[in-house]
């Protein structure tokens, strides 16, 4: 039986606050943790939403864009602190989307977050 979503707004932010966001997701799913070079170092915990689910509020000019290998995603860093919020991207369907990082999230406990590991090392 499949479960009724839980999706909810959260408020988000880098840590200085110069970029702020919402986001409409559901924390009932496993967040993801990448052992990539980037996500590792970043220490992000990533859930992923249509393009339409995140509206930056504010801080989109403070907002630095870093690509590296085929340069498909848009890994966003706040300039100011260096904190990556999210980033952004087309999804393996090409539809445009967001990768949330679940630590940014107000009122958000990350140790409470059920955590699927994947392995982007090998790829």
């Amino acid at each position: 039986m499949r479960r009724m979503s839980e999706a909810r707004t959260y408020e988000g932010s880098c840590h200085c606050g110069a970029v702020q966001f919402t986001a409409q997701l559901d924390l009932s799913e496993p967040v993801m943790a990448c052992n990539c070079s980037i996500c590792s170092r970043a220490g992000w915990l990533l859930t992923f939403v249509p393009e339409a689910s995140v509206q930056v509020t504010s801080g989109r000019d403070q907002l630095t864009d870093y690509q590296f290998g085929k340069k498909q995603l848009h890994h966003v860093f706040c300039r100011v602190c260096g904190i990556h919020a999210f980033c952004q991207g087309a999804g393996p369907d090409g539809a445009m989307m967001y990768a949330v990082n679940a630590r940014c999230l107000a009122g958000v406990d990350p140790e409470a977050l059920q955590v699927t590991r994947y392995d982007g090392k090998s790829l």
